[in-house]
């Protein structure tokens, strides 16, 4: 029988992948960038999610963000090449950030030394966290690179992601919120539901209290059906998140329910108080 090229992961830091989590299941993580002025952090390496949302309540101008250098995850890439023959590189939606053309890039620069296939998830934050996984779920199964990547692609729509914010400031400054942008002023005294659809982010449903927000957020995840895990997300409101994950673990028993705090980089670009959740749909094998 045919031998499987051995196949390392990479994806980068919106994944909001915790670091013990990534170890546990040896995904390397590339971090973006977080700019307060001329000052640089690597997001959730330099800086974590607390800090950053301390320094942001008291900046004089909103941070910005940035991609990876092609420098890198070609350094990544060639870690990979010392003990692996292939690499899946699964990233935050192309819609969203230019991290992709950044991996694309080093994967040219090092396709004479190994052989690396990039995946555009279409999503970010837990999103893409759970492609990540699933992709290091296939390298031990022994699949090639092609094929990790074939499959991540044709599962996108099993993964879920839906949120609310306390203003659309944050999304329309950063020019985040793709269609949702005839939302802003008429719903900015609103918390609108979003959700990311096709890599961008979309309104969803209309919400004028946060309570009832979270009502939606529940109501979604029963919609769903045929649940496998979900992944809780919060920024500022660790109790909330615990709260809204007791509630979902009430309707949805036995089902692994992960409580997961956002990223700078995505902290940027959402503002304070967010709450919401990816939920990983069950599919046949």
């Amino acid at each position: 029988m045919a031998q499987h090229p051995s196949v390392a992961v990479v994806t980068d830091s919106t994944s909001d992948l915790p670091a013990e989590v990534a170890d546990r299941h040896g995904i390397t993580i590339v971090p973006l960038n977080v700019h307060f002025g001329d000052e640089v952090f690597r997001d959730q390496i330099d800086i974590t999610t607390d800090e950053f949302m301390r320094r942001m309540a008291s900046a004089s101008r909103l941070p910005t963000t940035s991609q990876p250098s092609v420098g890198a995850f070609e350094a990544a890439f060639e870690a990979a090449a010392a003990n692996h023959d292939e690499v899946v590189c699964v990233v935050i939606s192309s819609r969203l950030s230019g991290t992709m053309q950044s991996a694309q890039l080093a994967a040219g620069n090092v396709r004479d030394r190994i052989h690396v296939e990039v995946v555009d998830s279409l999503s970010a934050s837990y999103g893409l966290g759970f492609q990540a996984l699933r992709a290091a779920e296939l390298a031990r199964q022994g699949k090639t690179a092609s094929e990790i990547a074939a499959r991540l692609r044709a599962e996108q729509g099993r993964y879920h992601t839906v949120f609310f914010v306390e203003t659309l400031e944050h999304l329309r400054r950063g020019g985040r919120i793709g269609k949702a942008a005839q939302l802003v002023g008429s719903l900015l005294q609103l918390r609108p539901l979003l959700r990311i659809d096709e890599g961008q982010v979309v309104p969803f449903e209309r919400t004028r209290t946060r309570r009832r927000a979270i009502d939606a957020l529940i109501a979604f995840a029963e919609a769903v059906g045929a649940v496998e895990e979900i992944a809780v997300l919060y920024n500022t409101t660790p109790d909330d998140a615990r709260a809204l994950a007791d509630r979902l673990a009430r309707i949805l028993p036995d089902r692994p329910i992960h409580i997961v705090q956002l990223g700078p980089v995505i902290d940027t670009h959402i503002g304070p108080d967010v709450l919401g959740m990816v939920v990983k749909e069950r599919i046949g094998e």
